[in-house]
């Protein structure tokens, strides 16, 4: 007999120490018969004010990624989920498949990722091209963010990096900021909006976004989720978080 409180699935989960976004917002999004079990990527929450910080950054991650997942996977999970966002966008579509490709490897299950899920995510709304992005990064974060997508086949027209200047900040800013970034990045040859970095949070502002731009506009927490939810074949609707859980 399996778990008892896990009886469709048991998801490994890893997000930064500093990250207090991914688990609320998952633990909300959850069906029943579905667990999320968080494992910590030890980071310090140290000053971003610059390409340099950010980078600093980036490398404190990668030290630690690998024995976050090797804690969470402790618990015996059946499918591993990426709760962070910039490493799974560096370098490219060529860099995210690698990442995935080594955790796979190394945890012996799959995984979901946040760039992936993203790009997964809006192709469920049809033939769109013309995307518009958010995030809570520097400028070299960014970069990477928009050579992800233009590798998928996506035309970026703008970004708005927030510039979050540590790691916990990124879950201080508040709605009313991220609906003023959602009108400024808005456009009428913009087709989707698509927000990255997992401790924004976003969630039930992209839903809000949604009626008054009428038009998807996808956090990448719930783009996450619901790739992992679909990935193991559960179909189950979700309110409060968006057109994507809701309907596909």
């Amino acid at each position: 007999m399996g778990d008892a409180l896990a009886w469709r699935r048991k998801f490994g989960v890893i997000a930064p120490s500093t990250n207090t976004s991914v688990q609320p917002e998952f633990d909300d999004m959850r069906p029943m018969g579905v667990t999320n079990h968080m494992g910590r990527i030890h980071i310090p929450d140290n000053p971003v004010n610059n390409d340099d910080d950010f980078n600093q950054l980036m490398e404190d991650v990668r030290k630690e990624t690998f024995q976050a997942l090797d804690r969470v996977m402790t618990c015996a999970p059946d499918y591993m989920i990426m709760g962070m966002s910039a490493e799974t966008f560096w370098d490219g579509k060529d860099g995210s498949d690698v990442l995935k490709a080594r955790i796979e490897e190394h945890c012996g299950i799959k995984v979901s990722m946040g760039s992936d899920a993203c790009q997964a995510a809006v192709r469920k709304y049809g033939d769109i091209r013309r995307i518009a992005v958010i995030t809570p990064y520097m400028p070299v974060g960014d970069e990477n963010v928009h050579r992800f997508f233009s590798d998928c086949g996506f035309e970026v027209q703008t970004i708005k990096g927030l510039k979050c200047n540590s790691p916990t900040l990124i879950a201080h800013v508040q709605p009313d900021d991220l609906i003023a970034a959602c009108k400024e990045v808005d456009d009428p040859a913009v087709e989707c909006i698509i927000q990255v970095g997992t401790n924004l949070a976003f969630g039930k502002v992209a839903a809000e976004a949604e009626r008054w731009l009428d038009k998807p506009v996808l956090a990448i927490n719930t783009c996450t989720y619901w790739h992992a939810l679909r990935a193991n074949g559960i179909d189950d609707k979700v309110d409060g978080y968006g057109s994507l859980l809701a309907a596909h």
